[in-house]
């Protein structure tokens, strides 16, 4: 495998540290990716040397950690994270020690998390240093937390879900004893910040293995506290004749197993949430059918406000509520108006629905008539601009002798109708239907 030139710039790093009389290691995630022969994403360097001392060492770092003895040394417009081998005093808020201190390269190995990050790699003379068993675990496709595992989900207890992130990433499994402590402190995931859990929780649903991160989150009780709406989707009935499939969860979790390796955040979180709103809603009425009224705008409001506690970016809340909010729409294309078709096929966020809608017929009552018509609707709308340029503006209203006001919007829409449709080709023709439509002299 070729070296990047971030991997070279690394170990420059590691040889000018070795040449003050330091010893330098890479660390971490990049050593666990290297023995999986894999491209490492981005490197970790350990060393004896003290901040203070990195930084005479290099002449741009800054601070990022320096209690924690972690500087970052920018080289080649790389950052690299410069930490001196530590040991830690105890964990009093699930995140952080009380205090370190700087020790050995054994003793920073069995501070960490899992063993699969918990060893080095000397570029000096190209070999692991592993005191923790990491390789073995790597060989046998195996998540295990260093040391006593209940000690190590208090240190921080982000590491319960990272061990789930892994065991998905990866397509490991958990150990016995790692597990056990998982499932035991699984509600205290919620002392974690929203934020680290959100980014967690995107790790493990882009990733293609992500049904196998669904189950692990539910079977390790993680699921349930962090989104107790998903929760409530078990045993939550379903017309057969539409869904043969059973309840919400399993129509969510076939979903999920049917789309494509690469998605969207929105598209999967519309996938994980389209249906949240199905257990609050539904009713049996008088002859016997469940029914979901209004499961898609509730279901709207309740995505946004999901989102919102795990704080998603306000443009992934946004496509992913608009989502949830048109998915039933899409029964009604085949009988849409041409002009109105186009406007719902030029949203933004209409590819990401279509897969939507998709995985929703197909984990169901598998009839894609609606999807392979919208198909061909692509191919027939694809030579051109799906919304054209408008062959009239606000301007030329004022000058046919309108006065500017709020019912331009109205004209220009219906205007644009036209042209959708094919009424009105030309600005000429545009200018004459205006003129006799709304009595103008010309």
């Amino acid at each position: 495998m070729k070296t990047s030139l971030m991997e070279q710039t690394a170990r420059e790093i590691c040889s000018r540290l070795r040449g003050r009389g330091h010893i330098a290691y890479f660390a971490g995630g990049c050593v666990r990716d290297m023995v999986r022969g894999c491209a490492p994403k981005d490197i970790d360097i350990v060393t004896d040397a003290r901040p203070e001392q990195a930084q005479r060492i290099f002449p741009r770092t800054h601070a990022v950690g320096a209690h924690f003895g972690v500087v970052v040394v920018i080289e080649n417009e790389f950052q690299f994270e410069v930490a001196t081998f530590r040991s830690d005093d105890v964990y009093l808020d699930g995140r952080r020690p009380t205090a370190v201190h700087f020790s050995s390269p054994e003793e920073d190995a069995k501070r960490r998390d899992f063993t699969i990050n918990g060893m080095f790699f000397d570029p000096k003379n190209e070999t692991v240093i592993d005191f923790v068993g990491g390789r073995a675990d790597i060989e046998a496709k195996l998540i295990r937390a260093i040391g006593e595992p209940t000690p190590r989900f208090a240190e921080d207890r982000l590491r319960l879900l990272r061990a789930v992130r892994f065991a998905t990433t990866l397509d490991f499994q958990i150990e016995q004893t790692t597990w056990e402590a998982l499932v035991a402190n699984a509600t205290a995931i919620m002392q974690v910040s929203a934020e680290r859990i959100r980014d967690e929780l995107v790790r493990i649903f882009l990733s293609p293995h992500r049904l196998r991160g669904w189950d692990l989150l539910d079977a390790s009780g993680l699921l349930q506290p962090i989104i107790p709406e998903i929760e409530s989707m078990k045993g939550c009935a379903q017309p057969p004749q539409f869904h043969p499939e059973g309840d919400v969860f399993q129509h969510t979790r076939l979903m999920l197993e049917l789309l494509p390796e690469k998605v969207s955040v929105p598209l999967v979180f519309s996938v994980l949430l389209h249906d949240v709103a199905k257990p609050p809603t539904a009713t049996v009425d008088e002859a016997g059918r469940i029914r979901f009224n209004a499961h898609d705008r509730v279901g709207a409001e309740m995505t946004e406000q999901i989102m919102e506690r795990l704080r998603f970016s306000r443009a992934e809340i946004d496509a992913t509520v608009e989502m949830v909010r048109q998915h039933m729409v899409f029964k009604d294309v085949p009988r849409m108006r041409l002009a109105k078709l186009k406007r719902f096929m030029a949203r933004p966020t209409f590819d990401d629905e279509l897969e939507l809608h998709r995985v929703d017929c197909a984990s169901s009552h598998a009839m894609l008539d609606n999807y392979d018509f919208l198909i061909r609707k692509k191919e027939e709308f694809a030579n051109v601009p799906i919304i054209p340029p408008p062959l009239v503006t606000g301007d030329d209203l004022i000058g046919l002798g309108m006065k500017p006001g709020p019912k331009f919007g109205e004209i220009l829409e219906a205007v644009e109708t036209r042209q959708l449709e094919g009424t009105l080709k030309s600005r000429e023709e545009a200018l004459d239907w205006l003129k006799q439509e709304y009595s103008v002299e010309s």
